[in-house]
This record gives C-alpha cells, structure tokens and sequence, in this order.
C-alpha cells in the first residue's frame, strides 16, 4: 500500500515517462514536490523501490523503469541508410547513417526479422501518412500485393505501394499528382515497410 505522497510521486513519474520517454531526475523531482533537498526526493525514490513500484537499473542514466516496462520491453537498433525518395525515383543512397533504437515488441516487429531504416524525403506518400522527414523501417522479405516497400526500378530506388496486376508488378504512389511507376527494364524490392517512426519517435544514435 502506498502513501498518499508516493502515490503522488509514482504519478509523477508515469507522468513524466508518457511525455518525455524518460525519468526525471530527482532534482526535477525535488523542484516540482517543494522537498527540501534531492536527498528527500531521494529517499522516496527508494521507499517505491521497496515497495516494488518501481525499480534502477545499475549504469544507466535517469536509472529507473517500472517492473512492467522490464517484461515488455526488447530494443532493437535498426541501422539506417540514408534517405528515399517518396517522390520520383531517385539514385539510392546506401552509406549508414547510424541506427534507430526501436522496441520490436510494442511495434509487432519479429525478433529474427532482418531490418533496416531509411528517412523519407518527399510526399509522394501522404495518402499513407507517410511524410518527408519520417523514418520507415523495413523488413528484407518477399513483398505481397500492396504492401508499401522500398524497390529499386530500372537503376533507382523509391518508396512506393506494390501492386500486382495481372501478374505484372509496378509501384503506386499515394498521391494523386505521381504517376504510377511501371519498370521499363528490372524492379527489384529491397525491403517491405514494417513501422513508421515519426521525428521524436524510438531512439537515433
């Protein structure tokens, strides 16, 4: 059973965390309570803590989670190659750019998928809610009627529907000013979107 006041500190805390995707810091905590000192907001920090609320995690910064959040949650850094085209094909760009810390379990992300990240540059997409500026992350997998992919067509990539018409494929915009892109030469699918992550989403090391 917790007091009046930790109930009022777990709140914060959850609070905090659904805003910002962090803890505060027990200064924070000190400031926004009125305590006298951050050894006050301290000793209530491990009053919850013995009481199984929530619990730190030795070498991290901001080091508490709740006990829920431990069982959930499985990080995975997703390497991110540059930018597509939600627009006209444009010259692929395959240098990595870093990687985007994303929890597979909460976007229903399979743990053996094989992924990778690609920011979004245009609006050829928009119908989709799919944006310049986004990060779609993709999966390296056979694609299926209408799934959104990036594809590589007649020597440059860009993200678009795959349709299948009569056995023969081409791209979709979602945009009704881009035309379809039906290959002249070869289409090759490199990757099947899987999640959307939009600017302050998941984590960009």
């Amino acid at each position: 059973m917790l007091t009046d006041r930790q109930q009022q500190l777990l709140d914060y805390l959850r609070d905090y965390h659904s805003q910002t995707g962090l803890m505060p810091s027990t200064r924070e905590i000190q400031n926004h309570f009125g305590f006298a000192s951050q050894t006050a907001a301290v000793s209530h920090l491990r009053a919850l803590e013995k009481k199984g609320v929530i619990q730190r995690i030795a070498g991290k910064a901001r080091a508490l989670v709740f006990p829920e959040e431990l069982e959930r949650e499985e990080i995975m850094d997703v390497p991110i190659y540059g930018h597509i085209a939600a627009g006209m094909a444009a010259e692929a760009e395959q240098e990595q750019e870093g990687c985007l810390s994303i929890d597979i379990t909460s976007l229903g992300i399979p743990r053996n998928a094989k992924t990778f990240a690609l920011r979004v540059r245009g609006d050829s997409m928009i119908d989709a809610h799919i944006v310049s500026g986004d990060c779609v992350v993709l999966e390296f997998r056979e694609p299926r009627n209408g799934d959104i992919v990036a594809a590589l067509i007649d020597g440059e990539t860009t993200l678009k529907r795959f349709i299948l018409k009569e056995g023969q494929p081409y791209l979709q915009a979602e945009n009704e000013m881009y035309p379809d892109l039906t290959p002249a030469r070869e289409l090759i699918v490199q990757g099947v979107m899987v999640a959307l992550l939009r600017r302050g989403e998941g984590k960009v090391a």
